[in-house]
């Protein structure tokens, strides 16, 4: 596996949660999320509930997941990468998730070609003007990824549209991507928060362990665009997942 330069600006793991809640005494690591976060420290999105829930649902079966710590004016997109090559020189030869909100959400899409890295999940990725018919964003690096895109309807801080455009475009060159749109909701994802962490939990486990997803993930990656594109996030979600 290529290894990637050391971040310029000083990036590096937060303390790790889950895999039965260390892996400094032995616990085996079967998977690790790394969570991306967005430009601002004083509203950081659904991240840290996210992982806190991660912990838990994944711990015993070896999930652990980092927050990514970046360095001042350090390229979200290169410290994923080497957040990654992190991982497999702690952990080993075991699957990464990048989950990213706002502008880590971009950043994990864009450094999904990593070797290690078998599922995204964008959480109100900020992507501004840059998905267009005349520049679109790559979509290459997603094949054979399982992709996942949240956004709230409402949200002022970064076109939901745009993310629209973008898995139009992803679900071509990878069938398994699908987008869900939380209604009513604006950029941080705050008034249904406990849906959206219940949907990135499904999905997450789904992608690094069983295989296996909810019935609302299940059809909305085998619905064709753009029906798979736009699924609602029902009210509630995550009560009953697997009823």
């Amino acid at each position: 596996m290529a290894q990637h330069a050391p971040p310029a600006r000083g990036a590096r793991l937060g303390r790790a949660a889950g895999a039965n809640g260390s892996v400094s005494t032995g616990s085996t690591v079967n998977g690790a999320v790394l969570l991306l976060p967005g430009t601002s420290r004083l509203f950081p999105g659904p991240v840290r509930p996210l992982a806190r829930a991660l912990a838990r649902a994944g711990g015993a079966d070896g999930l652990v997941a980092h927050t990514v710590l970046h360095g001042r004016g350090a390229c979200r997109e290169d410290d994923a990468r080497w957040a990654a090559d992190e991982v497999v020189r702690r952990y080993g030869d075991v699957p990464v998730c990048l989950v990213g909100y706002d502008a880590g959400g971009r950043a994990a899409l864009r450094a999904a070609g990593h070797d290690a890295v078998n599922s995204v999940l964008a959480l109100a990725p900020s992507l501004g003007e840059v998905v267009s018919a005349d520049s679109p964003e790559p979509v290459k690096q997603l094949s054979g990824r399982q992709v996942l895109i949240v956004h709230g309807t409402n949200d002022a801080h970064s076109d939901p549209e745009a993310s629209f455009r973008l898995a139009a475009q992803a679900k071509k060159a990878n069938r398994a991507t699908c987008r869900f749109e939380v209604h009513s909701d604006g950029h941080r994802l705050r008034e249904h928060q406990a849906e959206v962490v219940a949907l990135s939990v499904d999905f997450v486990l789904g992608a690094m362990f069983s295989g296996r997803y909810s019935r609302p993930v299940t059809d909305a990656l085998a619905a064709p665009p753009p029906l798979g594109l736009r699924m609602p996030l029902a009210s509630g979600f995550g009560r009953s997942l697997r009823g």
